[in-house]
């Protein structure tokens, strides 16, 4: 769509999502912090499950290596570049293992992606990268750091 003379496009980034604009959002910002607190976003497809949001990635992966240093994390609604959409918000990041916790990290990943998430399973496990995934699941948190209701 056009601009038009005068129309201001630009989402306003001081907006800072709620849990249902997060679970819609076809790509999020998963921020997570290195052990010097430099922080580092990364675009990812998440899907809730209840309060409960979902991220995989390949289990060396950067974000990965961080969440074993601490769950802090933050999120933001952004773009398939990473582009931020919204404000940020914080949350509380774990790596899960447990595989009843990975079953239903792919079920809200596969509800929300369809096919797309299907592809991604299908070339993963070709690779012989499916064996190889982590799983995250975070949760938002109030600007104090307690739980969000």
């Amino acid at each position: 769509m056009a601009q038009t003379p005068g129309q201001n496009n630009a989402v306003d980034a001081a907006h800072v999502p709620d849990a249902t604009a997060l679970a819609r959002a076809p790509y999020v910002s998963l921020v997570t912090y290195r052990r010097s607190g430099a922080a580092v976003a990364t675009p990812v497809w998440c899907a809730a499950d209840g309060d409960d949001f979902f991220v995989f990635s390949a289990g060396n992966a950067g974000k990965m290596k961080r969440l074993r240093i601490g769950q802090q994390a933050a999120c933001a609604i952004c773009d398939v570049r990473g582009k931020r959409l919204s404000g940020e918000r914080p949350a509380r990041a774990e790596i899960i293992t447990a595989e009843a916790d990975i079953a239903r990290a792919l079920a809200a990943l596969r509800r929300k992606y369809g096919w797309q998430m299907w592809l991604a399973d299908t070339l993963s496990r070709l690779t012989g990268k499916m064996s190889r995934r982590g799983y995250i699941r975070f949760r938002l948190t109030s600007l104090t750091g307690a739980d969000a209701s």
